[in-house]
Formats: structure tokens, C-alpha cells, sequence
């Protein structure tokens, strides 16, 4: 799978002023971290990745439907019909975003959410899929455009971690210790809404306002707030999916339906609502998980983890034309690389073929190929003609495959 260098983080270099190592040890999953401006890399501000001349655009000429647009007025999050309706002579789709509606609610103090900016906007396609290269998890992009002092939401926590990055404008946002510590996403903070309101009340652990080019970093389960000052306020949240111990649990689970003792049927007659009948049962089972969890293997783990994680996230967008018009024409001297963020795993299938394991499918190859694909698929650019295998009809071959199967990209 391709990834960056441990220690080369120029994406997160972006959203947080601590090297990378520091920020593993001291903050990721544990405490927030306030970024300011200068203290970041890479360009003055975030307007590169989306500014408020994007947001007229997508508001305005993308198109867009929902669940791309969610609007939120004093706490609530408003019917959809509310900001959307047919879009005219050819594109009679009911639930598109109606720009002067959008515009009208904005201008009453409503909060407008764009969602899923990772799979629209390209700027944050290719910062978002490097970001969560450099942290191997997938994320999630939204933009949060609030009016002059007016708060969208009240305050509650999120079951991922989040990077907050101020584009345009400033937000006062109040910080609260989590009321639960590392929340799954089956937990969300409504469950616990008298506990949240509750801890609000009292004296928050971080008051910052955040302006253009400041980053915040939120562990998942931090009580949060946010309202814009003077201005209005545009800000992105990244949203980080959490691999956790549970899910773990989860796929442990999953394997030890292959136990016998675990399937075993409970005595007849036993009542499950007792305690006592129950405890001798309960022992027992304990008893056999934990035999047969000294037994499991990591790699039956990984590969039910794998079957899990790899489908979260998305390698980089192909040009669908110009990639087979570019396969059509390949020659020796043409260079490939593989696709950013590309899951991939190679394992021998038997003596005579290899097996390409990708998210949702897998591929075979004659097994004299795998060192060819292990260099296509290492993540730099390589000559075709350079490929190890007999001859360049061979490497054209394998290479047209590659790119037919949009696996590898032209990589100049």
C-alpha cells in the first residue's frame, strides 16, 4: 500500500505546529492542541483549500442535493425542503440546494453545513486524501459557514477526532473535559444531553477564538462549542474515523463462531434471567474464550480489520479519458505510477500465480510478474520500460493492465 515516510507529514504539518512525533505521544486521541497562523506550515491561511468565492460556487452552480447541504438554526437542523426543490428543465431532481432560499435562511442566522467537501471539491480531494495517507485513517471534510455572532450548534461532543481549520472570519469556541472518554460512534452525545448541558455550565477548559490560518485538534468525546464574532465565520472540520480496541472486540468475535466450546448449546432447562443458575455457565464461557483467544492468530485479525478499514477511504480520482487514451498510446518510455492512497496486498496463489488483493476485488497474475507489480504499485513513478520483466511487450502488457484497471496513473 502506498504511504508516506514515517516522520514525512507535510499534510498534517498544515493543521498542527508540533512535529508529528510530538503530536502522536502528547495529543492524537488524548488532548486538544491549539495551532495559530504563524506557527503553521505551508500557506498563509486555508483559503487555498476552500474559500468563500468556492462556497458561492457550490452553492450556487454545482448542483448540489442533499445530504451535501444541512442548514442549522438555534440548535436545530432544519428540513430539507426548507433549502431545496427541483432544479429546473432537465434537472427536475427534487432535492437539489436552491441557492436564494439557502442565501435567505443564511441571512436570518442559520448555519450552513457543506458536507462531504472530500468528495467534491478538489482541493480537499487531494489535501484530505494526503492527510489521511500521513495518519492512515479516512476522513471526513465539512465547512461550517455561520453568520456574524450566531452559533449553529450547542455544545456536544463527536465520536472522531476532528481538525478544525479557521478560513475566513473568527469563532469563539469553548472547550469541555469529555463527559465520556473516547466515545464509540454507537454513542452519541444526545444519549447523554443533560450530562453535556450540564458540564457546559461550567468553566470550560480551553476559551479561544480562533482567526484565519488558527487550527484546533479535538480528540473525539471533548465537549465543544462554537460561535462566530463580528464577522461571519467560515471554517472546515475534518473528521478522523477512529480505529478503536472495540472494533477489534468486534472482529474477535466474529472468529470465534469457529470455537466449538463457543457454540455450545447452554444446559436445558437453565434459566438466563438468574444469576446464580446463570454464574457456573457464564464462568465456563469466560473460561473457553479466553483458551481460544490465546490461540488467535494477528493475521486472521488484520484481514478481517483490512476487510473493514480499506473500503472507508478512496485512492486518488483517475481522468477516466485521458487515462485510456494515455493506456492506448503507452510506450517504453511512457512512466506510471501508482494511484495515491491505493490499498493493495500481494500473496502467492500456488506456485504458478499471484493473487492482487484490492478493496472489493482481487486480480491474478502468473507469478513471475510480482516483482513488476511490487515496483509499479510502490508509489513512485517507473519507466515502463524499466518494469523486471523478459521484454517490452511483456511490460506493455502488464502495464495497459495496470492502467486499464486503474491501479496505476501516467506519472508525469
Amino acid at each position: 500500500m502506498t504511504i508516506d515516510a514515517p516522520g514525512a507529514s507535510p499534510a498534517l504539518s498544515r493543521a498542527v505546529a508540533v512535529e508529528p512525533g510530538k503530536f502522536a505521544a502528547a495529543y492524537w486521541g488524548r488532548a486538544p492542541l491549539l495551532s495559530r497562523a504563524a506557527e503553521l506550515a505551508g500557506p498563509d491561511g486555508f483559503a487555498d483549500l476552500l474559500s468563500p468565492a468556492a462556497v458561492d460556487e457550490l452553492l450556487s452552480r454545482r448542483g448540489l442535493r442533499t445530504p451535501f447541504l444541512r442548514v442549522a438554526q438555534r440548535g436545530s437542523v432544519l428540513p430539507p425542503d426548507r433549502f431545496t426543490g427541483s432544479g429546473g428543465a432537465g434537472a427536475e431532481i427534487g432535492d437539489q440546494v436552491i441557492d436564494d432560499k439557502a442565501m435567505r435562511l443564511y441571512a436570518e442566522g442559520a448555519t450552513l453545513v457543506l458536507q462531504g467537501l472530500h468528495r467534491l471539491w478538489p482541493p480537499l480531494i487531494d489535501y484530505s486524501r494526503r492527510l489521511g495517507a500521513e495518519l492512515r485513517r479516512p476522513l471526513q471534510v465539512n465547512a461550517y459557514l455561520t453568520p456574524p455572532q450566531s452559533q449553529g450548534f450547542s455544545t456536544h461532543y463527536d465520536t472522531h477526532d476532528v481538525f478544525v481549520l479557521q478560513v475566513d472570519g473568527t469563532k469563539r469556541w469553548r472547550l469541555h473535559e469529555p463527559v465520556l472518554a473516547d466515545p464509540l460512534e454507537k454513542q452519541a452525545w444526545g444519549g447523554r444531553a443533560d450530562e453535556v448541558a450540564a458540564t457546559a455550565e461550567g468553566e470550560p477548559a480551553l476559551d479561544v477564538v480562533l482567526e484565519p490560518g488558527d487550527a484546533l485538534y479535538l480528540p473525539r468525546g471533548w465537549l465543544h462549542s462554537a460561535e462566530a464574532q463580528g464577522s461571519r465565520s467560515l471554517h472546515l472540520t475534518i473528521g478522523v474515523r477512529a480505529m478503536t480496541r472495540y472494533a477489534m472486540v468486534e472482529e474477535l468475535l466474529g472468529l470465534a463462531l469457529n470455537d466449538a466450546r463457543l457454540r455450545a448449546t447452554l444446559p436445558y432447562g437453565v434459566d438466563v434471567s438468574d444469576p446464580e443458575a446463570l454464574e457456573p455457565e457464564l464462568t465456563e464461557t469466560v473460561e473457553a474464550l479466553r483458551d481460544w483467544l490465546s490461540t488467535v492468530e494477528p493475521a486472521e485479525v488484520a484481514e478481517r480489520l483490512r476487510a473493514r478499514d480499506w473500503p472507508s477511504a478512496r485512492p486518488e480520482p483517475v481522468s477516466p479519458l485521458a487515462q485510456l487514451d494515455f493506456a492506448a498510446g503507452l510506450g517504453p518510455d511512457d512512466e506510471i505510477r501508482a494511484r495515491e492512497g491505493l490499498r493493495w496486498r500481494l500473496a502467492d496463489d500456488g506456485a504458478e500465480h499471484v493473487v492482487l488483493r484490492l478493496v472489493g476485488r482481487t486480480m491474478r497474475f502468473p507469478a513471475f510478474c510480482a516483482p513488476a507489480l511490487r515496483l509499479a504499485l510502490g508509489g513512485e513513478p517507473i519507466r515502463v520500460g524499466d518494469l523486471p520483466l523478459e521484454d517490452d511487450a511483456d511490460r506493455l502488457v502488464l502495464a495497459r493492465r495496470l492502467l486499464n484497471e486503474a491501479l496505476v496513473v501516467p506519472g508525469n
